[in-house]
């Protein structure tokens, strides 16, 4: 472990801040946040870009040092690019259509153009252990081919379009590390890329702020819902997450079942709200210590994402003393859900409705999932021991 206070860690993602929602942009944060403060020399070196959902050609914040939470963060800037070429290659892989060779081409160099940040990462290849995250981004695929033997991959892997281009198979194969989140993560991982002999392959999970507390009274009160069983949804509600199903599967419920349950959504994004709501109360984007009341307050937390590769509000919810139902066709979350003995989980409507009736109907069940939920996030991610497994994938690294 001395070695490691010899280097610096870099972690190199796409965009960077306090504000930026999404779970990969968030661990990333918090994870170099307490990288840092273990004593370890870490840095992230990321473009001007605002956030995933900005024009990923214009510059939003000033190039240079600054910190952001006791770390320093480099940025770089990006210059312009095809931006309809590249969103016409991106639709048809949202919609699984192949690509010719000049499409992928198209698609990794229309995506996000900073030569500069190369250029750092060439010229200060031997002072630091790079972590790369996520794995589809520009960022990721040009930095890094740079020094592949000091490079770790953080894929966020999912199962999708994405993950079968031909271009990702020489990152996968050449970098030192690949860090992983779960074990269905790196199953994945050998059945796509068939990672070489050698490489270091660690599921470490991630890091979960343990220490919050919701009040579930408080939410009840104020949002108008003291004697009704609710489900929550926590996080964006947009395609990506499947929220569309969530609503079309809860609409059903509501008219087939005659439960006065309510489905409550808070996040960001806009979503479109079947006629008449059904039950559905709309909260938008809420403080963070209404959040964690709602995570509480809640019978049931649902996450019908069928692309995740950890997920933390899955985590959050168990915290909370609050069980899960996940959808079956994600094999991380249904991994979790399976090892902690904390929840249920879908494939179907059929199968939603029958396990949303079964846990409304028996709450003493409910909150034994729940605590069992809370002693797997306990026991596997708190911060002291993700941090320890970071130190000891870091120190491999350095080994010959």
């Amino acid at each position: 472990m001395e070695a490691l206070a010899q280097v610096k860690i870099g972690f190199v993602t796409p965009w960077y801040g306090v504000d930026i929602p999404g779970g990969a942009e968030a661990a990333t944060r918090r994870t170099a946040e307490q990288l840092k403060q273990a004593g370890l020399d870490v840095e992230v070196l990321t473009t001007c870009i605002r956030d995933f959902y900005a024009d990923w050609g214009q510059n939003h914040y000033r190039a240079g040092l600054e910190t952001i939470n006791g770390v320093p963060v480099r940025r770089f800037p990006v210059e312009a690019r095809d931006r309809q070429a590249f969103d016409q290659v991106n639709w048809r892989l949202m919609h699984n259509l192949s690509l010719s060779p000049a499409q992928v081409q198209t698609y990794i160099e229309e995506m996000i153009r900073a030569p500069t940040l190369y250029d750092f990462i060439r010229e200060h290849a031997q002072e630091y252990l790079f972590l790369f995250i996520p794995y589809m981004f520009a960022t990721t695929y040009y930095g890094a081919r740079i020094a592949p033997g000091r490079s770790a991959l953080i894929p966020c892997l999912h199962d999708e379009s994405y993950a079968r281009l031909d271009l990702y198979q020489d990152l996968f194969h050449q970098v030192k590390a690949l860090i992983l989140h779960a074990d269905a993560e790196k199953e994945l991982v050998s059945d796509l890329f068939d990672p070489p002999p050698g490489q270091i392959q660690a599921v470490v999970g991630a890091g979960v702020d343990s220490d919050f507390h919701g009040d579930a009274g408080r939410f009840r009160q104020n949002y108008g819902l003291l004697d009704t069983p609710f489900v929550l949804y926590a996080g964006r509600r947009e395609p990506g997450k499947n929220t569309p199903l969530l609503l079309r599967y809860w609409q059903r419920y509501h008219q087939e079942s005659g439960s006065n349950a309510r489905l409550v959504l808070i996040g960001p994004g806009d979503i479109d709200l079947p006629a008449g709501q059904h039950g559905i109360i709309d909260l938008g984007f809420v403080p963070v210590q209404d959040k964690y009341d709602a995570f509480a307050a809640a019978d049931l937390f649902c996450l019908p994402s069928v692309h995740e590769s950890f997920s933390i509000v899955i985590m959050e919810s168990w915290l909370a003393g609050t069980p899960v139902l996940v959808n079956g066709h994600c094999a991380v979350t249904r991994e979790h859900c399976q090892k902690a003995n904390g929840g249920l989980y879908f494939t179907n409507y059929h199968e939603f409705a029958a396990t949303v009736d079964y846990l409304l109907a028996r709450p003493a069940l409910a909150r034994r999932l729940g605590a069992q939920g809370r002693r797997y996030v306990l026991d596997n991610f708190r911060w002291e021991i993700i941090v320890d497994k970071y130190k000891q994938v870091l120190a491999r690294m350095l080994t010959p």
